[in-house]
């Protein structure tokens, strides 16, 4: 996996990212098994960057990735 360094404080994130607004919500029925198993995958796979916001859920979102910090 590519990487890219953001700023001048270090971070450095996957070029690739994973959107995560359809693991809680907006297109269909929520599944919390495969969204986990979709997250592990990218992880797998050496993706860091894990597009998130309050606004889906509010804050289901971020208990599904948070764990993976």
């Amino acid at each position: 996996m590519k990487m890219r360094k953001l700023g001048n404080q270090g971070l450095v994130v996957s070029e690739l990212g994973l959107g995560c607004m359809g693991i809680s919500e907006f297109y269909g029925d929520r599944d919390e098994q495969e969204a986990i198993a979709t997250i592990h995958h990218a992880l797998d796979l050496g993706v860091n960057l894990l597009d998130t916001a309050d606004m889906y859920g509010p804050f289901t979102n971020e208990q599904l990735v948070i764990p993976f910090h």
